[in-house]
């Protein structure tokens, strides 16, 4: 077998604690790790230039050209990791750990690296720490002047089975010591106690079981549970629980009693499928929490292809079960049909799973997914709607090269999909989103509004709604609806209290914006908008020491926060809303 000498940028990274997650549940962790790889390591790889060499069970090797693309690569990734973990308990957490060295290796023909080159950067994984990433002094020199972290120099360090002491610089993504969530004896994190709303009956839908044998097939008995809480949230005579909250109990040792208390609702519909080749079986039951009855259960055993009819039957069978008293427009919703490209739908259930990361891999992956479906079926309202939304997320947040051309052609495909189904909530979702940010108030007013009536209970329309009231110049109705989000999704995602700190501040209430940030902080250490924000409040308040600590702490996490991209971007419809965020950076001394 043939060899060749050369200089590479080796990264060797593995799984913390492997061992310890795949003896808790092997089935599980493996899925997961699948999943990071689609979605997140392979994509990151390949944008870095890298090769994966080979993988051995929880661990990677894999050659880059340069260190900086090395590195890149890694901080990338481990970024993606804190924002995937945050309020996760520590023992279920999936962590990498990181080594990189620039060094001889010898490539075999068959494109396996050996030598010192490989064995250091194996080493240098070992004694990182969880979250972080180990370089030698030689990989270290080639990147120290780009480096957007700061290094903390390890000094000489013996290395196991390496001959002579190698110096070595650590680099840790975000904040280390973070305060962990409140955790019940049954694993799930300690939410609000929520009282029922009242006036009309109250459900929460429960990830139905996967029990196809197959862990990676979970994405679809999800995607069945999200659909039927999309459904019955179409609703007006209906309070529904959001996907976010009562996704938190999935596998968890907890009661329905018990969760029906959390949520503040009277009952609770679980359920499992069992999906093999093109047979699908659900199951569902609806219990009254009140007194722990079965309201209704029945089992469907179809074709794959009927799949969305029994979703339909669920949801009738709910509403006969709850005597509801539907109105005409509720019955027109009930009765609308749906596209039925089995293949379609499950790339555009994966494509909505890899969405709601909200990171820029994952917003990749979800587009891809979502083209893929469209590929199957180019009527597939919902795949352009989600597509819609990564393009105009891509200009927020300055993931393409055109962020202007990306929100234009997010515009564009919002328009085609409530052209092509008036009726699909999402499409006017994705069209009031897009509005918005195009600075078309008033069409993203019409659009929410229309969203709303066809969905009263859609968690994404009441939040596109009060982050339309912020820019619009009217925090207090925000801050009303965002109380009705907290209603429908108890355990909302921590990007609310950014929303909730907004409106607080636009009404001067610094200090109950500083409380709010901090609480947004506790889990999510890594927001710059936060921290941009909590410096702004410290200025206000006279408090320029903070103020610069929290302005550092942002620049930190993006070295590039601009604000005069922000002053660009955001679409206040006064500017002085915008400025006056910048006059307290202003009063604590900073010059931005």
């Amino acid at each position: 077998m043939s060899e060749t000498r050369k200089i590479a940028a080796i990264l060797v990274a593995d799984v913390v604690g492997y061992s310890r997650l795949a003896g808790a549940d092997e089935d599980r962790i493996l899925a997961r790790l699948r999943a990071l790889r689609s979605d997140l390591i392979d994509p990151t790889i390949a944008v870095h230039n890298g090769r994966v060499v080979k993988r051995t069970g929880d661990g990677s090797l894999i050659e880059f050209r340069s260190v900086v693309d090395a590195v890149r690569c890694a901080i990338e990734v481990q970024s993606a990791m804190l924002e995937r973990n945050a309020g996760v308990p520590q023992e279920r957490r999936i962590e990498f750990r990181i080594g990189i060295h620039l060094g001889d290796v010898v490539e075999e023909s068959d494109g396996d690296l050996m030598g010192d080159g490989v064995n250091i950067a194996s080493r240098l994984e070992g004694i990182a720490k969880p979250g972080g990433i180990c370089l030698s002094e030689d990989a270290y020199r080639q990147v120290k002047a780009r480096l957007e972290l700061p290094p903390t120099d390890l000094g000489a360090t013996q290395l196991k089975n390496i001959a002579e002491p190698i110096r070595v610089y650590s680099l840790q993504v975000g904040i280390v010591a973070q305060p962990e969530p409140a955790i019940a004896e049954t694993g799930v994190p300690a939410g609000p106690s929520v009282p029922p709303v009242p006036g009309k009956p109250s459900i929460a839908v429960l990830a139905f079981n996967n029990m196809s044998g197959d862990a990676e097939q979970e994405y679809f008995s999800d995607g069945i549970s999200e659909d039927i809480i999309t459904d019955l949230s179409r609703l007006s005579e209906l309070h529904v629980i959001a996907r976010n909250s009562s996704f938190v109990y999935k596998k968890a040792a907890v009661s329905v009693p018990e969760v029906a208390r959390a949520l503040g609702v009277r009952y609770v519909l679980e359920g499992s499928v069992r999906k093999a080749g093109n047979r699908v079986r659900v199951t569902a039951q609806l219990i009254d929490a009140s007194n722990g009855g079965h309201v209704w259960a029945s089992r469907f055993d179809r074709d794959l292809v009927d799949i969305f009819a029994v979703q339909d039957e669920i949801t009738q069978e709910i509403v006969a079960a709850l005597k509801l008293k539907l109105t005409a427009g509720d019955k027109d919703r009930l009765s609308q049909g749906r596209a039925v490209n089995v293949e379609a739908y499950e790339f555009y259930l994966r494509a909505r799973e890899r969405a709601s990361a909200h990171t820029r891999n994952g917003n990749i992956a979800a587009r891809s997914l979502a083209t893929a479906a469209l590929g199957l079926d180019p009527g597939y309202v919902a795949a352009h709607a989600l597509i819609s939304f990564t393009r105009v997320l891509d200009y927020v947040n300055a993931w393409s090269t055109d962020p202007e051309g990306s929100l234009r052609i997010g515009r564009e495909l919002a328009q085609q999909a409530v052209e092509m189904a008036e009726e699909q909530p999402n499409g006017h979702f994705a069209l009031a989103v897009a509005s918005m940010w195009s600075r078309q108030m008033d069409r993203a007013w019409a659009e929410v509004e229309r969203g709303l009536a066809l969905a009263p209970n859609s968690v994404d329309l009441h939040m596109a709604k009060a982050h339309m009231q912020i820019f619009s110049g009217d925090p207090a109705d925000a801050l009303e609806t965002l109380d009705a989000v907290m209603r429908l999704d108890p355990h909302y995602p921590e990007v609310l209290l950014q929303f909730r700190a907004e409106a607080l501040f636009s009404l001067d209430e610094y200090q109950e914006a500083i409380d709010v940030i901090n609480e947004r902080l506790e889990r999510n250490p890594q927001s710059e908008t936060a921290y941009a924000l909590l410096a702004s409040c410290y200025g206000h308040l006279g408090r320029p020491q903070e103020s610069r600590m929290a302005w550092e702490h942002a620049l930190q996490i993006n070295p590039g926060f601009s604000v005069e991209r922000r002053r660009r971007v955001l679409p206040f419809r006064n500017p002085n809303d915008f400025e006056r965020r910048v006059e307290g950076l202003r009063k604590a001394g900073l010059t931005v």
